[in-house]
């Protein structure tokens, strides 16, 4: 496996994304907002509204309650073949272009790609990571912002709080065909064995991280699809 992700890797530049609104901002750039969501979106016409009107509206409410905080939402078409691009505009156009910003891929990257293109793009001290099919339930930013306060002091100012689903798992498992479920145990058991044991999820797509975090994270990323 780390043959094969040695000769697979290669270098992947950093400005080879365009926003339709101008240059995007750069992560090596000061902060300018207290959260950045990062949405990665492959041919989402149809889940996306769901996602975003959900995060939007809970994103607005907070605000109103504490001016001082401030936010933006990033949607990266990873080269979608869908109206996802147009989807996205249309809550560009209703919320602004300095909360939500549309980055379009010309081709499609994969979820790496298309994260660390939306990263590199964003203005916020903490930068989350959100599915773009609304697995997670968006105000449950508040107990993945708890994990991150917890982490304190931050080394150098780095720090990544991870969401999990993993309490969840013997629900979905009786919606799982005995098949899909011993994959799912093979797999959970390749990522214990051969990378981490303390996550118990890692496909959770809900992770929050400080902007040094991220950019020291996705510095270092070399294989940008699954």
């Amino acid at each position: 496996i780390c043959a094969i992700a040695h000769v697979t890797a290669k270098t992947m530049p950093h400005e080879d994304a365009e926003c339709k609104r101008g240059s995007a901002p750069n992560i090596h750039d000061p902060a300018t907002k207290e959260l950045s969501v990062v949405v990665p979106s492959y041919n989402e016409e149809n889940r996306l509204p769901l996602m975003m009107d959900e995060a939007l509206d809970y994103l607005e409410k907070r605000q109103k309650q504490d001016l001082s905080f401030t936010y933006e939402v990033i949607v990266v078409n990873d080269g979608s073949k869908d109206q996802t691009a147009k989807v996205a505009e249309e809550y560009c156009k209703k919320y602004g272009s300095d909360k939500v910003r549309v980055i379009s891929l010309e081709k499609n990257r994969g979820k790496g790609g298309a994260v660390r293109t939306g990263v590199f793009s964003s203005r916020g001290k903490k930068i989350l990571m959100a599915d773009a099919d609304g697995a997670t339930k968006f105000a449950d930013i508040e107990k993945v912002e708890e994990g991150l306060k917890n982490l304190q002091p931050w080394p150098k100012g780095m720090a990544i709080s991870c969401g999990s689903r993993a309490h969840l798992e013997k629900d979905s498992i009786a919606k799982r065909s005995y098949f899909r479920t011993l994959l799912m145990y093979g797999f959970h058991f390749l990522v214990w064995f051969l990378c981490v044991k303390e996550i118990r999820d890692t496909q959770c797509g809900f992770k929050l991280l400080t902007r040094e975090a991220a950019l020291q994270t996705f510095s270092n990323l070399h294989i940008e699809r699954w």
